[in-house]
């Protein structure tokens, strides 16, 4: 049985958009690796957006993103799959993207189920993710020794709670020291990866 192509939305959260640097390179080779095995693919370059700051709940609650991050709430809805990649910074993703997801994922954003107790309402279920994070740090010291606090805040408060799982996450770490072949290793990962839209 041939597998059906699954609709992939790749977020780009590294807030300089220069192509050089080894986060967007995993981006665009998980990009290619998804086209090439005919999965649907869509991408936001978060580094382009104008990302304005929330400054009030009210805002957050009953305002509405631009329309910029509407479009970007769409592409997040038709996909079966999100990839969402980006460098850590102070043990966090960069404060453009978590903007980014203050304003996209709002209260009103996707489908919410009809439940009592709205923790439970999951507007993103049926979707799956991967968060792939690049670092200067080991990647087995900051998942270990720090528990990597900063990315199962995104898993746990911002994509499980919208009903998205299973989500997976991909830490490349050391890189700033990185040899060429280690780069092209992690390259190729995402390639194979962007393949089988996981």
């Amino acid at each position: 049985m041939i597998p059906m192509p699954t609709r992939v939305t790749i977020i780009r959260g590294h807030p300089d958009p220069a192509p050089a640097h080894l986060n967007n390179a995993l981006a665009a080779a998980y990009a290619r690796g998804a086209a090439e095995a005919g999965h649907q693919v869509e991408e936001i370059a978060v580094a382009t957006l104008d990302v304005p700051l929330l400054r009030s709940a009210e805002d957050f609650v009953r305002g509405a993103p631009p329309e910029a991050l509407v479009q970007a709430q769409q592409a997040i809805l038709r996909a079966q799959h999100l990839a969402i990649f980006f460098p850590l910074w102070l043990g966090e993703m960069p404060a453009l993207l978590k903007a980014f997801f203050e304003q996209t994922f709002r209260p009103t954003f996707g489908e919410p189920r009809k439940v009592r107790n709205p923790l439970l309402a999951h507007p993103l279920r049926g979707r799956s993710a991967r968060v792939v994070v690049t670092m200067g740090m080991p990647a087995l010291f900051y998942r270990w020794y720090f528990g990597a606090h900063g990315v199962k805040n995104l898993e746990r408060n911002v994509l499980r709670f919208s009903g998205i799982a299973p989500v997976r996450t991909t830490f490349f770490g050391g890189v700033d020291t990185a040899s060429d072949g280690t780069r092209a290793r992690w390259i190729a990962r995402m390639h194979e990866l962007g393949r089988t839209a996981r």
